[in-house]
């Protein structure tokens, strides 16, 4: 299907349509995860947008390649109208790979200080979408670490070091540890074969706890990740609930399933016509912080019931 002449408003060309437009999906794996891109797909259902109908969501599977940047092209040589692109480094390939077509993030940490985004407010370009890092929220979990386990004075931070995201986070820590009175130690860990000398490392240097940033390697490497931290016997806080539900500590972080489910009407937006640089990029519309209760059994510790609930950002932490 041709492009629409520039001068063609977005919003008349699809009402007036008798094809379908396609929607490219952009995620660090080539196999969505099954309960995002059902909400995805359901939020686009909500908003009018139906797939089979009047549009169509296009994957470009294990065998188009795997690195981002051959998926972004090939989702560009399928004529999408607009991009759905989750994670920091996927989006910053979609971003280097066209700044014509729209791209709407999600799961994606600090869209300015990566440079996706000129501002939340004014984002520019053709990137606007949600952000989970909040400017506040890697230090809130070092906070809440040390709330429910008052007594930790060395903790080991798990990041990759290619993540642009994981750095903006690791110097939000460092001034929150500073404050707090506790010792971090800077684990790098770049590929799944490195995580074993990470969890190592760490007992090594006396660490007494742990967190674990959010990286599309280590939401894959999950169970493996939860499972060390627990034969370490090292108390963990990670960034996303799905950790927890692998058998991790606790976490505080976005709500992924209501992001993806929010993401579609961003792309219902860039139909009816407006202009990404001009729709401001939105944080996660709710936190999580989770506790596992059998985790905290096995380590034999308590933690105060505030890790048991969800809330909406805004919403004070008791």
């Amino acid at each position: 299907m041709s492009q629409p002449e520039a001068h063609t408003p977005r919003e008349e060309i699809f009402m007036n349509q008798s094809d379908t437009w396609n929607i490219g999906w952009l995620s660090a794996n080539p196999s969505p995860d099954a309960v995002l891109f059902g909400e995805f797909r359901e939020g686009l259902r909500e908003v009018g947008l139906i797939e089979g109908e009047n549009v169509k969501i296009v994957l470009p599977g294990s065998e188009v390649g795997t690195s981002p940047f051959e998926r972004v092209q090939y989702l560009i040589g399928e004529d999408v109208r607009v991009i759905v692109s989750s994670a920091t480094p996927v989006s910053l390939a979609a971003q280097r790979a066209t700044s014509t077509i729209p791209i709407i993030i999600v799961a994606v940490g600090d869209p300015v200080g990566t440079g996706l985004v000129s501002s939340l407010a004014k984002p520019g370009g053709n990137i606007t979408g949600l952000a989970t890092l909040l400017p506040e929220s890697s230090a809130r979990r070092l906070e809440l670490l040390k709330r429910g386990l008052p007594t930790i004075a060395s903790v080991a931070v798990v990041l990759n070091p290619e993540n642009a995201a994981n750095e903006i986070g690791w110097d939000n820590t460092t001034a929150a540890a500073k404050d707090l009175g506790v010792q971090l130690q800077r684990l790098e860990v770049r590929s799944p074969e490195g995580l074993e000398g990470a969890f190592d490392a760490a007992v090594k240097q006396g660490a007494d706890s742990l967190i674990v940033f959010a990286d599309p390697m280590f939401i894959m490497q999950r169970r493996r990740i939860t499972t060390l931290a627990a034969t370490h016997r090292l108390p963990a806080m990670y960034a996303l609930a799905e950790f927890v539900e692998a058998g991790g500590l606790m976490a505080y972080g976005p709500c992924f399933p209501v992001m993806y489910r929010k993401a579609a009407t961003f792309v219902r937006r860039i139909f009816d016509g407006e202009e990404p640089q001009n729709i401001p990029v939105e944080p996660s519309p709710e936190f999580e912080l989770t506790l596992n209760r059998a985790a905290a059994e096995a380590l034999g510790i308590a933690l105060p019931p505030i890790f048991r609930f969800r809330f909406r950002r805004g919403e004070a932490i008791p």
